[in-house]
């Protein structure tokens, strides 16, 4: 009763004010008005707040016709270009504006402009294509930059800011791409439905009955479509019987062609580097556009052709869509990754040191043959810088913009095999089958061509081979960033376009990962890789001796040692030259490994106690059903019924249930509930009781 009383009590608190009157009953009324509007603020805020997401309804419009695994490929577009944006942020905010803004004016200096030998041909259209001219020595690129310790007004540090931020956009990538793992690994991981009654739920539950817009009612039944589609598949997946042996073979057959294909791949790399090698030591103005881009050219053309061929060759294996698409996504990865690492190893091959050190060499003893003579002629120690226009300077190769507009080349010539196979592959493949269709001798749709399918495997590889690329190549071309940019915006809408009005679902739909996680793992191995590179210039190679910001240093890295000297009290230096002590290091290692290994097996014992979790609500949930077929009037009647004995109860019945039956006519003696179950139960139907 005490209860009871207590439970009265909050009761008549809660509601005091609408069941008295006066000013009681109106300032309930008043709390009652505000907590709606404050309800409706929040759904309206909340739809505010998805419609600020960019291209949300697209990719929800895309979603609905295709289902989730064609738009996890626009989420991921968005994704990395969110990251760009703020990695165009860092390099335009510290690097490229104060340079601009503070930096000496184009023409000051000899890295600052074109040679007189390449001035007559600076502007043209074929020298600007292959950013050569006014483009090769314009802020795009490395040898642009000023190596003076402070530049302008504020004495910004240019040069140690350069070095800071190229190490510091690894660091910021890999920081947002662990934390978005880490979030997206409590969403599930292959995405499949782990519930029971999956389409009963999709049945009943799966239309929005607040859908006002036509237009959304007709993209929600698209997607209820779509939906169903996927969950079919995988139950087919789930009950398909196969011949294992067979089965087995055929996997074996099909990943020794793909390995051929990988081998024949990288050997044809090596034969178009070996020949891109003997073209430099021509006459550039002897060769042609394709023997000038053969690299490139090639490039881009085995990552055309060879994702269909992967594809064709994994229908070999006929794996569950969502398992071969991981398998397609690894082997175009390693395809990707063989052609960038040789590549990259070919433009380093092309960094020719020794030359670089005779220039350097040449140019130290004109000097001092100038200060000498003059020194000599006009009997004085006052010597004045040699007269020389910056054009007329002898100038080293400059290797780190050599480097940089290679990689600026290969993007380029990925964009534009990337829109045109769009244009050529799906645009013009979709008109064909649309409009000759009527007038062919078979049915375009059904047979060759048919309307295309979007690759998911292939443009997700794109990204990340793309992203790869922007990662190494923004050390040596700073403006590269913003170029990626600016693809990115625009493969949002080219693509969105040309997959809602040229592209056809998959023939099987299936579900993709809700995180998107093995997508991360790709992308987290690509910036580890892409890292090295870069780490060995910084450390290893010596800079040009007379262009970009760490000109006349041993090492890149000396300029963070300068800056401790000079501008940081001692102790900081001492502490600095401690940290980097190997004795410190190793222990270091070893403890971030062992923190590794005990947050890993943490991890597994967490997921091994949700999975007994799992099984234990499973299993209360079978015995409450087994409760129900067993209580269930009738049941016993028809045979139907179940008689168990539970020696276990897991939860004490509940005294205050609520009362589901009217109660039965006074003075019958068993059932108190009413009449036994039978055909005269039911609003009348059946046969009526007899009268007495």
């Amino acid at each position: 009763m005490g209860w009871n009383c207590r439970e009265c009590q909050a009761f008549v608190e809660k509601f005091e004010g609408a069941l008295g009157k006066g000013k009681g009953r109106k300032l309930y009324a008043y709390k009652v008005m505000m907590a709606k509007k404050m309800i409706k603020f929040n759904r309206d805020f909340d739809n505010f707040k998805t419609a600020c997401i960019p291209w949300e309804r697209k990719i929800k419009e895309v979603e609905s016709h295709f289902g989730s695994s064609v738009a996890s490929y626009f989420i991921f577009l968005r994704w990395m270009y969110g990251l760009n944006l703020v990695l165009f942020a860092f390099m335009f905010g510290l690097v490229v504006l104060p340079e601009v803004m503070m930096g000496l004016p184009y023409g000051s200096i000899a890295r600052k402009t074109v040679p007189r030998a390449e001035q007559e041909r600076a502007m043209d259209i074929s020298v600007l294509l292959d950013f050569g001219g006014y483009c090769k020595y314009s802020i795009l690129f490395y040898g642009f930059y000023n190596d003076e310790r402070t530049i302008g007004v504020l004495q910004f540090r240019l040069p140690l800011s350069y070095l800071l931020v190229g190490v510091g956009i690894f660091g910021y990538s890999l920081m947002v791409v662990i934390r978005t793992m880490a979030r997206n690994s409590d969403e599930g991981g292959d995405g499949g439905d782990d519930g029971q009654f999956t389409f009963a739920f999709k049945m009943f539950t799966s239309w929005d009955y607040l859908i006002g817009n036509p237009e959304t009612a007709d993209n929600k039944y698209a997607s209820i479509t779509t939906s169903f589609k996927e969950s079919i598949v995988d139950e087919q997946e789930n009950q398909k019987d196969e011949n294992i042996h067979l089965r087995r073979f055929l996997r074996v057959l099909a990943n020794f062609l793909i390995l051929c294909s990988l081998g024949g791949s990288g050997f044809l790399i090596y034969f178009v580097v070996k020949r891109s090698q003997e073209f430099a030591n021509l006459d550039q103005d002897e060769l042609s556009w394709f023997e000038k881009n053969e690299v490139e050219f090639v490039m881009s053309l085995l990552g055309l052709v060879c994702p269909p061929l992967f594809e064709t060759i994994a229908e070999l294996e006929e794996y569950h869509p969502r398992i071969a698409l991981k398998w397609q996504l690894g082997r175009i990865f390693a395809l990707f990754l063989g052609n960038l690492y040789t590549f990259l190893f070919a433009l380093f091959d092309e960094v020719n040191l020794e030359k670089e050190k005779s220039i350097r060499n040449a140019t130290i003893w004109g000097l001092n043959e100038y200060y000498s003579n003059y020194s000599s002629y006009h009997n004085t120690t006052d010597i004045p810088p040699p007269d020389i226009h910056p054009a007329d300077v002898i100038r080293g190769p400059c290797w780190e913009t050599a480097v940089g507009i290679e990689f600026v080349k290969l993007t380029v010539s990925d964009i534009q095999v990337t829109y045109m196979t769009i244009l050529i592959g799906d645009f013009l493949r979709a008109m064909i089958v649309r409009f000759l269709n009527y007038c062919w001798c078979w049915d375009l749709e059904a047979g060759f061509p048919s309307y295309g399918e979007f690759d998911i495997s292939g443009n997700v590889l794109g990204l990340i081979f793309n992203q790869g690329m922007i990662w190494m190549g923004a050390f040596y071309a700073p403006g590269l960033v913003g170029l990626n940019v600016l693809r990115l915006l625009t493969s949002m809408y080219y693509q969105s376009w040309a997959v809602m009005s040229c592209n056809v679902p998959h023939e099987r739909v299936f579900k993709a990962s809700k995180s998107n996680n093995f997508y991360m793992g790709l992308l987290l191995l690509v910036l580890f890789l892409s890292l090295l590179p870069v780490v060995y210039t910084i450390m290893t190679l010596p800079p040009s001796f007379d262009c970009g910001p760490f000109s006349g240093r041993e090492q890149m890295y000396n300029v963070v040692m300068e800056t401790i000297e000079n501008d940081l009290p001692a102790f900081i230096g001492n502490i600095f030259t401690y940290a980097t002590n190997p004795g410190l290091i190793l222990p270091a290692v070893l403890l971030m490994v062992l923190a590794i290994y005990y947050l890993n097996a943490t991890s597994k014992n967490y997921q091994n106690a949700n999975l007994e979790l799992k099984k234990k609500m499973q299993m209360v949930n079978e015995h409450y059903q087994l409760n129900y077929l067993a209580k269930r009037p009738g049941a016993a009647a028809n045979g139907k019924g179940v008689n168990l004995q539970n020696d276990v109860s897991l939860a004490a019945p509940n005294p205050k249930a609520a009362v589901t039956h009217p109660p039965g006519p006074r003075g019958l003696s068993g059932n108190a509930r009413g009449p036994p179950p039978g055909p005269v139960r039911g609003r009348g139907r059946g046969t009526p009781p007899p009268r007495h």
